[in-house]
């Protein structure tokens, strides 16, 4: 293939190089010259382009993308159309990714115009994402590179996406009178969210003393009702003869491998008893965030096999740091940024102890609960594609404030935790498909629909230093830091894993650079939480 600048008469059947702008006249890069489109850009002056001439033997994009992608032997996973010189392939189904590096090498050691990518090994994937792609980086290449890369793929299974299995999982935490009963119950509501994805379910949960022999003859009783059974122990394991792993093997059981390389989620056992997997979980399992336990349980969720050697082999890679997750770039839409999907959520599951024996969010202003202000608010911006309320405290009486409006309502049965009980229940809700959640308190009237789409619009047009998947946009009045806060889903997972009556403040200072202010007003600034505050808006 020959490139670079031509006159126009060498030019039919050229492939232009960049996008041609002249008056009128726009001709895409990637397109196949004819003469009628020479012609018209003679008329406009120009008497030569830059362009790609492909040779006898060359083969162009498409064509290449497509037969590598047909000849790449690929379980779980299938090809998209070819386009751009990319044939990108998406998942079939949920499951772990297991793929071949050392084909994956060999077909890249080709010829540099050819590539492929995968996601890493082990990566738990959903159905439909994106887990390869093929790309020609020039505009041909040659048949005999095509071919030698069509000879390869071809001689053995490249990429797997190997299929979750519905598991019973017998679920057993032990206890110490400092273990409050409200980190029990987050911590079952945690692992249902890790085996969704799986369509797993805990068949039961018992409570046992933080003690071996007590341990040892509740594994003995129930390790035939389960497929894999998880032990959450009140305090860490800190050794081989501490309660969990004295228990297992008191029961009959093994202990495989106690520790990991993966931070956080060191302190993992991993055990077999009647030739079933026991997982001590480390306690950062109470956590939504991924950690060195997801790396083990979507492994055999997966019916995959876990050795101790598997284990010692998660330390490339095992350092989690407490980061915003990369974006997908490839499945931006086709301009260049993602779409964006907004979902409001209205935190209203407060005790509203400050207030006194009046709930704040029911306080009439204007005719109607300060709550209905802000749920109106939402859904009257145009950008909120969906409102969820999370509800809690006084549950039935806030649901009653909001009767008539098509909110979707989310009780948080663990609102006396705080707020970061509402803000989990409030991001676990929200759809695969959003892409932003926009975060409201409950208590602040004077936000309207209006300064929402103001926050919007500022995250649509972006700031070329941050992109809008990591943007935080912040609500501020005169400068001053305040609510609503405009979140990508990037940082969701760090959201869920907030503990404690606090809100995200150190999420937002952790990542400063990503940080958008928009100024708003005074409204940003006015939560109704004390009788002063309320009878200042009275007065206002």
């Amino acid at each position: 293939m020959r490139f670079g600048r031509f006159p126009l008469d060498q030019c039919t059947g050229a492939i232009l190089a960049h996008t041609l702008r002249a008056g009128k006249l726009v001709i895409r890069k990637g397109a196949v010259l004819s003469k009628t489109d020479l012609q018209r850009i003679a008329d406009e002056g120009i008497s030569s382009l830059i362009v790609a001439i492909p040779g006898e033997d060359d083969v162009n994009e498409n064509t290449a993308a497509a037969r590598i992608a047909s000849a790449l032997q690929m379980h779980g996973a299938s090809a998209a159309d070819a386009g751009t010189g990319r044939v990108n392939f998406h998942a079939d189904h949920g499951g772990v990714l297991r793929v071949s590096k050392d084909v994956i090498d060999a077909i890249n050691a080709v010829d540099p115009g050819i590539t492929f990518a995968t996601l890493a090994y082990f990566e738990p994937v959903k159905a439909g994402r994106m887990v390869a792609t093929v790309k020609i980086i020039p505009y041909a290449v040659a048949e005999s590179a095509v071919r030698a890369v069509e000879e390869l793929a071809v001689k053995s299974e490249i990429l797997t996406v190997k299929g979750y299995e519905a598991r019973r999982i017998g679920m057993m935490s032990t206890r110490l009178p400092s273990l409050k009963d409200a980190t029990i119950a987050k911590t079952e509501r945690v692992l249902e969210g890790r085996l969704q994805p799986s369509g797993s379910r805990i068949v039961f949960h018992d409570a046992v003393g933080h003690d071996a022999g007590e341990l040892e003859q509740a594994l003995r009783k129930r390790t035939g009702d389960c497929d894999i059974l998880i032990v959450f122990g009140a305090s860490a394991i800190c050794d081989e003869r501490d309660v969990i792993p004295e228990g297992l093997r008191s029961a009959g059981g093994k202990v495989i491998r106690l520790g990991m390389p993966v931070d956080p989620g060191n302190l993992l056992m991993l055990g077999e008893l009647n030739g079933k997997p026991v997982l001590g979980a480390p306690g950062c399992a109470r956590s939504p965030a991924r950690n060195g336990f997801d790396f083990v349980l979507e492994r055999l969720l997966a019916g995959i096999h876990v050795s101790s050697g598997d284990i010692a082999g998660m330390g490339a890679g095992g350092l989690l740091m407490e980061i915003a997750s990369r974006p997908q770039p490839r499945e931006a839409v086709a301009s260049g940024k993602a779409d964006v999907t907004i979902t409001a959520i209205i935190l209203a599951a407060g005790q509203s102890r400050r207030m006194g024996a009046d709930n704040k969010l029911l306080l009439e202003h204007d005719g109607k609960p300060i709550l209905r202000h802000v749920a109106e608010a939402a859904l009257g911006a145009r950008s909120a594609s969906d409102v969820v309320v999370v509800t809690g405290h006084e549950a039935e009486a806030v649901e009653e404030a909001l009767a008539g409006l098509d909110v979707r309502l989310v009780h948080n049965a663990a609102y006396e935790e705080g707020l970061s009980a509402s803000l989990r229940s409030g991001i676990e809700a929200v759809s695969p498909e959003t892409s932003h959640a926009l975060v409201l308190l409950g208590d602040m009237p004077g936000i309207s629909a209006a300064m929402i789409e103001r926050m919007a619009s500022a995250l649509d047009a972006g700031d070329s230093l941050v992109p809008a998947e990591k943007a935080i946009l912040v609500a501020t009045s005169q400068g001053k830091r305040g609510n609503p806060v405009l979140w990508p889903r990037a940082h969701f997972e760090a959201l869920a894993a907030i503990s404690g009556d606090t809100g995200a403040r150190h999420i937002i200072g952790q990542n400063r650079d990503a940080v958008i202010e928009v100024e708003i007003g005074a409204a940003a600034a006015l939560d109704v939480d004390t009788p002063e505050a309320y009878a200042a808006l009275k007065d206002g």
